[in-house]
């Protein structure tokens, strides 16, 4: 008996000594429950509602290395091109746990012939070509299908308290070096701290 209570008090300080550690914000394990909550986005992503029932979702969350090489590309991406802000989310991206890519790839018309691309079948709709930052032209719907995706992720980052920020400056940098194989994508960084370090800039 004394044995079991022995070990049941070992048990309660273990877990006191890690809860501590998490809430004194040890940076492993915060580290850990961003990346963590960032799997769960991807899941959100590809459950979210697509037309016509099709998924051509695609999803990858990067961390640690991949996103100090993220940002300096973003950095010079913005230089190379003029393009402001690039800079100031590349900060963003610095600073994250995580960053949640999601994209859209070899995407079919929704076959609806609604003329919300652009042209009044489907049919004519050409195929998608590689511009300065995305592929296109895109169906609408298949567009759609993308940003409730996107929206579904973030929900999830809502629903544990993760401060996030959907940026579009991500995308094509991430599709530039081949962080992400999509025709149009978007990026979701991840960061916990005291204060939205992507709402107060």
């Amino acid at each position: 008996m004394w044995r079991e209570e022995g070990l049941a008090r070992a048990m309660q300080c273990t877990e006191f000594s890690e809860m501590l550690r998490f809430a004194a914000g040890s940076p492993n394990l915060m580290e850990s429950a961003l990346k963590l909550v960032a799997e769960l986005m991807e899941v959100s992503a590809i459950t979210a509602p697509k037309a016509a029932g099709k998924n051509y979702i695609v999803t990858k969350v990067i961390a640690g290395d991949e996103l100090s090489a993220l940002a300096d590309e973003m950095v010079q991406f913005g230089q190379q091109t003029g393009k402001h802000n690039f800079d100031r989310d590349a900060a963003g991206v610095r600073a994250a746990g995580a960053v949640l890519l999601v994209g859209i790839k070899d995407a079919k018309p929704a076959a609806l012939n609604c003329g919300a691309c652009g042209y009044a079948r489907c049919a004519n709709l050409p195929e998608p070509q590689e511009g300065p930052e995305f592929s296109g032209p895109y169906c609408a719907w298949r567009l759609m299908d993308l940003g409730i995706a996107v929206s579904s992720a973030v929900k999830t980052a809502s629903i544990h308290n993760v401060d996030n920020r959907i940026m579009y400056r991500i995308g094509p940098v991430a599709r530039k070096i081949g962080l992400i194989d999509a025709d149009v994508a978007l990026g979701v960084p991840l960061s916990a701290t005291g204060k939205n370090i992507y709402f107060d800039r």
